[in-house]
């Protein structure tokens, strides 16, 4: 798929986004409109996919590899290493008497009633025998107790190393305040095998709470190799194909970082893509002067919910992967299994179900004709009339509607005692209900009423589901970008170049003097500054933010507070950010003593703010593409639904429902009792009619 025409000129900036079923690439020169393309995604290798779209570049869009200037990558490597248990073999070096931390957790369980016990913590990471203990010990001040036994160390190595490991994590009980030991462990790990990968807890997470800090150090030793290796791929195939320009993937909390910084952290590449598509988001509805939105991603087997305050994403302190919780900052997104590919079917007492297993790309849904004959969201789009399907994904492929039919008859209608467009809407309907309660969770969890926001659909199905989901939630105002289906992509063409280092600070805050926050934010300023330099960047200076993670004294768990050092008392504004924080949070606050937990310096150099998209056609009407029968929800009998091609709608278009808006990346439904006006900068706005 691709939008027609070439660039004249050099210093071209590419955005990759990798997803289960396509792979987007959106291809920007300012000052002269985006070329959008999707590709079919490869599961087994998925650079193979971007590097067969770089080939196609110059005959696509008029640009040679040489022209390429910025390269930007949104990757689900680290995640799915994780979610497919295929993450490298890996070792725990561990303080004596220490071992098991990674197995007993904090002891919370999901599920309390269960005959059968499972783990409940990532023990897969480094099972018991992989895991290892030595002689050292630190007191809580950081200081030496136990001297390190260096000879417990390189027996604990090369025991590691007769046991085949290809990598390994060292977390010692407070190495949070004093990472010497760790150091040289890691100079004995090189000295002993220079190939073994090594993940230390004071570069990782050097933050307290020792279960927390040794899972997300072993988390990062798990996919290092494999991200590693990814990477080191795909910067040689794309030097083969001519690309000097380096590569830059995006982290979770939404800043891009160069491929071989990443690669020191790879933890922070889990929700690499996600976080991409929420600056894209934010960013669409910025272009139309709204800061406050909901954004949701609906893709091929998955969907991300996420929401932007007043123009900025919500960030968390954690994130969660395959149901463990990773300490690792990130963009606030809520991940459910429903996609486009999720496949539908019935559960034991014969209750309909969307997810989370998907058809993905190979074999795909039914419709795909590729051997898949599992019913898929996909397959009742089909069948409720809402895709063409001679022109799915700009052309690039051709479905089966018959097939379609036949695995929803077989597996799910017929079953049921259904017409097969019954089933169809209730696979949507099914599909509709899981995406609002994970709107639910995003927003009514954190005291928002999303009936206060815009909602921001995309993805390539997000905006065939955007009415039917607002109506469901109660929202009046849907926002459709210009290119939906390829969001993600280029909200890494506006991700900031961002590094974020930070320090455990255990004080509190009426015992710290000014002198002491300047002197610790200072080093962690020289911690950053070594990492930008690694970046490719233009002498533009970048904005440095400081952030605390505060408390009150005995609490288990912190908000994260900006520190204003610019501010003639940074600490008295913390203490009452914090305690107006807490209480919108959870309507209260006291007067007890208030703690520091951590210390955090973010550097950030801006992306860019705008994109230059194609003008749009002028004003006339739009060109019909003719009409349609569909079924929608609510309504009995199939109605006739008018077909318009996006790319012909001009400025102040209207379109009223029931609809269908074609364009290469995606479609846009627009139900009954709904119409579309189309914006300056070509995004459709959705609103009730009543």
């Amino acid at each position: 798929m691709n939008a027609p025409g070439g660039f004249e000129g050099r210093e071209v900036s590419i955005g990759v986004d990798i997803g289960g079923t396509f792979t987007d690439l959106v291809i920007a020169r300012e000052g002269q409109g985006c070329r959008v393309f999707k590709v079919p995604s490869t599961p087994t290798d998925p650079s193979a996919a971007v590097l067969s779209a770089v080939r196609e570049l110059p005959r696509l869009a008029g640009v040679d590899a040489c022209d390429i200037r910025r390269f930007l990558h949104g990757t689900t490597i680290a995640t799915n290493a994780v979610l497919e248990r295929k993450g490298a073999k890996t070792g725990l070096i561990t303080t004596q008497g220490h071992r098991d931390v990674l197995e007993i957790g904090r002891q919370k369980r999901r599920t309390l009633y269960s005959v059968i016990l499972e783990p409940q913590t990532p023990v897969f990471l480094a099972p018991r025998h992989l895991r290892m203990e030595v002689r050292e010990r630190l007191s809580v001040e950081g200081e030496a107790l136990v001297p390190m036994d260096e000879e417990s160390v390189l027996t604990a190595i090369r025991s590691l190393a007769g046991l085949g490991v290809e990598s390994i994590a060292v977390s010692f009980l407070y190495a949070h305040l004093n990472p010497l030991h760790e150091q040289r462990t890691r100079d004995l790990i090189q000295r002993e095998h220079p190939d073994v990968s090594v993940s230390l807890s004071s570069d990782v997470d050097p933050a307290f709470r020792e279960y927390e800090r040794t899972a997300v150090t072993a988390f990062d030793a798990y996919v290092k190799p494999v991200v590693n290796r990814y990477l080191e791929h795909l910067g040689t195939g794309l030097r083969q194909e001519g690309v000097r320009a380096p590569v830059q993937v995006i982290q979770s909390r939404g800043g891009l970082s160069a491929s071989t910084v990443a690669a020191r952290r790879p933890v922070r590449l889990f929700l690499s893509g996600p976080a991409a598509g929420v600056i894209g988001g934010a960013w669409a509805g910025a272009c139309c002067g709204h800061r406050n939105l909901i954004t949701v991603d609906i893709g091929g087997t998955s969907s991300d919910i996420a929401l932007v305050r007043s123009g900025e994403p919500l960030l968390r302190p954690e994130c969660e992967i395959a149901g463990y919780p990773v300490r690792v900052p990130a963009v606030d997104v809520n991940t459910i299994g429903a996609g486009g590919g999720s496949i539908a079917w019935l559960d034991g007492a014969g209750g309909l179900r969307v997810g989370p297993q998907s058809a993905g790309s190979d074999p795909g849904p039914a419709c795909y004709g590729r051997g898949g004959n599992h019913p898929t969201v996909t397959d009742a789009s089909i069948v409720l009339g809402y895709l063409d399907p001679d022109n799915f994904a700009g052309g690039a492929l051709t479905l089966a509607p018959e097939a379609a039919h036949r695995a929803i008859a077989t597996q799910i209608a017929g079953p049921m005692g259904l017409e097969v467009a019954e089933a169809a809407l209730g696979i949507h309907r099914v599909m509709n209900a899981q995406l609002a309660e994970g709107i639910r969770y995003v927003s009514l969890r954190q005291g928002f009423d999303p009936r206060d926001f815009i909602l921001v659909p995309f993805g390539g199905a997000g905006p065939l589901h955007a009415t039917a989901l607002a109506g469901e939630l109660g929202i009046r105002c849907v926002l459709i970008p210009r290119y939906p289906g390829v969001l993600a992509a280029m909200g890494l063409l506006l991700a900031p170049t961002e590094h974020e280092v930070s320090a455990a600070f255990p004080r509190t805050v009426g015992s710290i003097a000014r002198t002491e926050l300047d002197a610790v934010l200072g080093r962690l300023d020289t911690e950053c500054d070594a990492l930008m330099e690694a970046e490719t960047s233009d002498g533009r200076k970048h904005e440095i933010r400081y952030y605390a993670d505060v408390a009150y004294a005995g609490q288990s768990y912190h908000l994260e507070i900006p520190v204003h050092l610019d501010r003639p008392d940074p600490l008295t504004d913390l203490t009452r950010d914090f305690c107006a924080e807490h209480e919108r949070l959870y309507a209260y606050s006291t007067d007890s003593p208030i703690n520091i937990v951590n210390l955090r310096a973010v550097h950030r150099l801006r992306g860019g703010d705008t994109l230059t998209v194609d003008p749009l056609p002028a004003p006339g009407s739009p060109v019909g593409q003719g009409r349609r029968l569909i079924r929608i929800a609510g309504i009995p009998e199939p109605m006739f639904a008018a077909v318009q091609d996006r790319t012909t709608l001009a400025q102040g278009a209207e379109i009223v429902g029931p609809a269908i808006v074609e364009q290469a990346d995606s479609t846009t439904l627009i139900e009954p009792g709904w119409r579309a006006t189309v914006l300056p900068d070509g995004a459709m706005m959705l609103a009730r009619d009543d």
